[in-house]
């Protein structure tokens, strides 16, 4: 299978320039570039689709180059944005670069003999440009008209309460420059990015052929919406990242886990690897959702390759643990630090610790003070009718009493009643 083919298969291509000469021209490995403005200091997982292109087009035996905005950022793209962007200093664009390098190395392969990623920051070769010497030797070759019938520029100038400044209308002319040093310098025949980039995109086509005399491609993917037309990757909490510093691992398996019934085969096609998930296991997948959605096999196989890829085994197995422990499954097997994820997720309520030691607390009045149950008869009612459980362990005796050793780690009870309202109550 052919790279497009492999695009194509998983609902990757948006749009492409002259589709049947690019097939030709990848039928050998060529070199490829995808750009991305270090704006934080963390990738998010808006960012996967292209960055994971790049990945595929290496599984392949294509040659990858990973451009770093430290230009592009320090002005910023008007691209799919209703506002101006805030510009960042030179030392938060370094402080983002270094920090996006680390995670890069987990998308790409940097090691390989064979064909190994590179990575560039195109502050490299603008710095030394002259203002007057890029309109001379660059600007030159733009059309003002064309540049405002691009659909970035457009959607901005058409907004009278925000407009476009100079300086992000200028962003095209950057990223066009970059595709030609590119080419000019490591024979770069092909830019992908987001379908947002296609004005840029093809900015850059043109001005290679102006410049060099060369035919270069661009290859849109898609921009990832939910099927509820809402942004892919926002929660009510805000984006996902990659760093786990600022999006703990286990929301982010979460985040997976949580995805729409019918978003996850798409998903799983959008997101995962070879290597991780075969073309055949997403195919058998996609037939047990539908024959079978109420078990979430796509689901859970989703956030596993997910966090797999991004956070390694161990964090995925962990998890996987904490996950099921939400869904009624043992607490044996759990560690501390993986249960302290699981506190974040849910509501907690403290308790003083002296009321626990000796003959404890009744069941009833504990589920009170959790709030679980409004009045201690309701409690008895829950309690007798089945439905509520300590550390995943249902309990029917009304005359059950709570004391410390039913505590996990010396710390906390968790609590349950019914399927999903869980409170964790924390001895202090």
């Amino acid at each position: 299978m052919s790279i497009i083919d492999e695009l194509k298969w998983r609902g990757l291509v948006a749009d492409c320039t002259d589709a049947a000469e690019l097939e030709k021209k990848i039928a050998a490995p060529i070199t490829l570039y995808c750009g991305f403005d270090p704006t934080a200091d963390s990738l998010h997982v808006g960012n996967l689709v292209p960055l994971l292109a790049l990945r595929r087009f290496q599984l392949l035996g294509h040659f990858p180059i990973a451009v770093a905005g430290g230009a592009t950022g320090s002005i910023g793209d008007p691209s799919g944005k209703t506002a101006e962007r805030q510009l960042l200093t030179q030392e938060i664009l370094d402080h983002n670069i270094a920090s996006v390098k680390v995670q890069l190395a987990k998308l790409l392969d940097f090691e390989t003999k064979q064909n190994p990623a590179r990575l560039v920051d195109n502050a490299s070769w603008t710095k030394g440009i002259s203002f007057l010497d890029f309109l001379r030797d660059i600007g030159k070759h733009f059309s003002v008209n064309q540049m405002v019938a691009k659909e970035s520029v457009r959607a901005r100038m058409e907004d009278r309460d925000v407009g476009i400044s100079y300086t992000e209308f200028s962003y095209m002319l950057l990223q066009a420059f970059d595709f030609m040093v590119l080419c000019r310098d490591a024979n770069c025949e092909l830019q992908i990015g987001g379908s947002d980039q296609w004005g840029n995109i093809t900015a850059g086509i043109e001005l290679t052929r102006k410049k060099l005399g060369k035919h270069v491609f661009g290859l849109t993917l898609p921009l990832i919406t939910n099927t509820d037309g809402s942004k892919f990757g926002k929660t009510a909490a805000g984006a996902i990242w990659l760093d786990p510093k600022r999006t703990s691992v286990y929301k982010f398996y979460q985040f997976w886990i949580n995805t729409d019934d019918r978003d996850v085969i798409r998903y799983l096609k959008y997101f995962t690897l070879p290597e991780i998930i075969s073309r055949e296991e997403i195919e058998s997948l996609g037939k047990k959702h539908i024959e079978n959605p109420e078990a979430r096999s796509a689901h859970k196989k989703l956030a596993a390759a997910m966090t797999l890829l991004i956070h390694g085994s161990n964090a995925m197995l962990s998890c996987q643990i904490a996950s099921e422990i939400l869904f009624g499954g043992s607490v044996e097997k759990i560690s501390e630090e993986d249960f302290s994820e699981i506190v974040g997720e849910v509501p907690t309520k403290e308790i003083e610790k002296l009321k626990l030691d000796g003959a404890g607390i009744p069941l009833v009045e504990l589920l009170v003070h959790a709030g679980l149950s409004p009045s201690k008869g309701q409690a008895r009612k829950d309690i007798e009718g089945g439905g509520v459980n300590i550390n995943n362990v249902r309990e029917v005796n009304v005359a059950r009493a709570v004391t410390s050793s039913d505590l996990l780690f010396g710390k906390h009870i968790l609590l349950r009643k019914g399927k999903k309202n869980y409170v964790v109550v924390t001895a202090k």
